[in-house]
């Protein structure tokens, strides 16, 4: 769950916060720190569902930022979901498997970050980042004991 607590309307506040950033387009480790049930009130593209809204927090020698993903839960975008849960250690390619949403929060893997122009009404541009691409995890340990042998000194 998100940290914090809310505020009453006559709450002193003083922090103003931490800058927001961009990361650089790449490839980069990231963990689900939160999901949000919602729902899609259908587009061009694809009729009314729910969507999960995913928080994926990244950390790079730039910096922390958290990118909010939808993940719409409807036949059109199965892939996506395949990928995100293949992701997340929850599946295995081509493995037929309930998503559990439970076991979301605290999960990682590795994803490819993009960068997104959005143009707001009033005609400025804002930059922001977004998943593009969720990796399968690589087979073998993914730790940093990399040549290591069990058995060998």
């Amino acid at each position: 769950m998100s940290e914090g607590r809310e505020l009453s309307w006559d709450d002193q506040i003083e922090h103003d916060g931490a800058d927001f950033i961009t990361l650089p387009e790449g490839d980069y480790d990231f963990e689900v720190i939160d999901f949000e049930r919602a729902r899609h009130n259908g587009s061009e593209k694809l009729p009314a569902c729910n969507k999960a809204i995913v928080h994926i927090k990244v950390t790079a020698p730039q910096g922390v930022t958290v990118i909010k993903h939808n993940l719409f839960l409807h036949s059109i975008t199965e892939g996506m979901l395949c990928s995100f849960f293949t992701a997340i250690g929850q599946r295995k390619k081509g493995e037929k498997v309930n998503m559990n949403w439970g076991a979301v929060i605290g999960s990682g893997g590795r994803a490819k970050i993009g960068i997104r122009n959005w143009k707001k009404d009033d005609g400025s541009t804002v930059t922001f980042n977004e998943i593009k691409k969720f990796y399968e995890p690589a087979d073998g340990p993914q730790n940093s004991n990399k040549g290591f042998t069990p058995g060998s000194f």
